[in-house]
């Protein structure tokens, strides 16, 4: 039994941001046309088969409209993410990661509304360059070839590490 990713089901190439209605489009298509109402006469084998491509239908849906699940299946499928990997993150980010969280644990001893809006403000900034990098990544990911394409996953990887690093660091700012 030959693994088919969720791109492939719904008959797209491999792309970091495919069109959003075309993924709704093809969503509904196999929702209406894997619906068990119309295996009922069917065989048991049968019944399951279209059950377990029902699943993958909302599974492959809830990743293909979420950019962030969407970006881990990718990596995920190119065999770069493994189980409990433990990423380094480039020094650079890392130092400047380290004043924003020297800041953070300031303001726990000294709470101070302006200084956190700052703090926050800078947060921000990094991660709206983060994505706008992001971008630049992905969107010209199908056109490139083998080599570039294994360069921009590498670059991707690092990205994604150091948003995951971020969400953490939002989750601290909110509190």
């Amino acid at each position: 039994d030959s693994y088919m990713d969720y791109f492939e089901l719904y008959g797209l190439s491999l792309s970091f941001n495919p069109d959003p209605a075309v993924v709704k489009q093809k969503f509904y298509e196999l929702s209406k046309k894997f619906h068990p109402d119309f295996y009922i006469m069917e065989s048991q084998e049968k019944q399951e088969e279209v059950l377990e491509l029902s699943t993958m239908n909302n599974k492959a849906y809830q990743v293909l409209s979420d950019p962030q699940k969407r970006l881990h299946y990718i990596l995920e499928l190119k065999g770069l993410l493994t189980e409990g990997e433990n990423y380094v993150l480039p020094q650079s980010f890392l130092m400047e990661m380290m004043e924003v969280n020297e800041a953070l644990m300031e303001l726990e001893f000294e709470p101070d509304a302006g200084k956190l809006l700052e703090i926050k403000a800078e947060v921000d900034l990094i991660e709206k360059k983060l994505f706008d990098e992001l971008l630049v990544l992905t969107s010209g990911f199908e056109t490139q070839d083998d080599e570039q394409q294994k360069q921009s996953l590498l670059k991707i990887k690092d990205l994604y590490y150091r948003n995951k690093y971020l969400l953490r660091l939002r989750e601290r700012l909110d509190k």
